[in-house]
């Protein structure tokens, strides 16, 4: 059941909480990822909310209020969750359709910056097939946007295609790019540990905005002026584009349903990937919806994809 080509929906088999820090804001955030009924979605809940009601917010692109360095969910002026898309590329990378994430914070906790801690707890508690059929959203015409010198395009594929290419004016990443077929394998071996990073020297520009307060090298791959500070180094050669491709996934896991289709970015990021699926749904000639379980399809890489290496360890409780 556990790969793209699954023909039923599927939720968690146990209750999972995790805790941490927001990366943004610093604070500190427990969560509890719970099963949840057929159609549901994924749906935040904010537990530190008087109104439990009025407190429970989609996973869906037209609740996005804001993509700058993180993706934000509901409004800003009142409830919302903020950095959600390594926790959502958890979930739509491993095929959970379904779920609640109860959450006492604004914001989704780091971990170690990757997506790497919410696959082990999720493959921990496991999964439970439902009765219900998966619904697919299928791309039918190319789809592009141009947005301040960024690309990015949806075209038709047979199964959930990413090819993401980076270029940064610096020799520590410079081009980098990764192409692949998406399942729950290749996430969890190909994608799921890339780290977040970000530039020593933006630190204090960024930290003046009211971002990365709870940034550290326990989290964040830094980089200097001419090296990677983090004493360990990076996981993988090309784990800069890796992390992009991860944050791509989980951007546009908020679709409503699981993409049959081609991504393709160039210099892309949260404001570019939602931009995408606005276009794509914005013709109705582009896209179907549809119940149909996609052919699986085997990892189509650009060039060598590197090393796998286990996550750090975490702490987690499944019950």
């Amino acid at each position: 059941m556990n790969d793209r080509g699954q023909t039923h929906q599927s939720t968690l088999a146990n209750r999972i909480e995790l805790s941490g820090i927001g990366v943004h804001s610093g604070s500190p955030v427990s969560i509890t990822l719970l099963p949840a009924d057929p159609g549901t979605g994924i749906v935040f809940s904010r537990t530190d909310f008087d109104d439990r009601t009025d407190s429970e917010i989609r996973a869906h692109h037209s609740l996005v209020s804001a993509t700058e360095l993180c993706t934000i969910l509901g409004d800003i002026t009142g409830p919302s969750v903020s950095t959600v898309e390594h926790l959502l590329a958890t979930l739509g990378g491993l095929g959970v359709d379904n779920a609640i994430i109860e959450i006492d914070n604004g914001e989704a906790p780091i971990m170690d910056g990757s997506a790497g801690p919410f696959v082990d707890a999720i493959k921990q508690a496991g999964l439970k097939e439902q009765t219900v059929t998966r619904r697919y959203i299928r791309v039918k015409k190319p789809v592009r946007v141009e947005v301040n010198g960024s690309l990015g395009e949806l075209r038709p594929h047979d199964g959930f295609h990413v090819d993401v290419e980076i270029d940064f004016d610096t020799p520590m990443i410079g081009r980098q790019r990764i192409a692949l077929d998406v399942t729950p394998e290749t996430f969890t071996t190909e994608l799921s540990r890339a780290r977040t990073f970000g530039f020593m020297k933006d630190v204090e520009k960024l930290w003046g905005a009211g971002f990365a307060l709870g940034a550290s090298l326990d989290n964040t791959i830094v980089l200097g002026e001419d090296r990677v500070v983090n004493p360990e180094g990076t996981r993988f050669d090309d784990e800069f584009v890796r992390h992009k491709a991860l944050d791509a996934i989980g951007d546009l896991s908020l679709a409503g349903a699981p993409l049959i289709g081609a991504f393709r970015s160039y210099r892309g990021g949260h404001r570019l990937n939602l931009a995408l699926l606005e276009a794509l749904f914005a013709d109705q000639e582009a896209w179907t919806l549809e119940e149909v379980a996609p052919r699986r399809t085997s990892v189509n890489g650009h060039g060598e994809l590197g090393e796998r290496i286990a996550a750090p360890a975490f702490r987690a409780e499944v019950s």
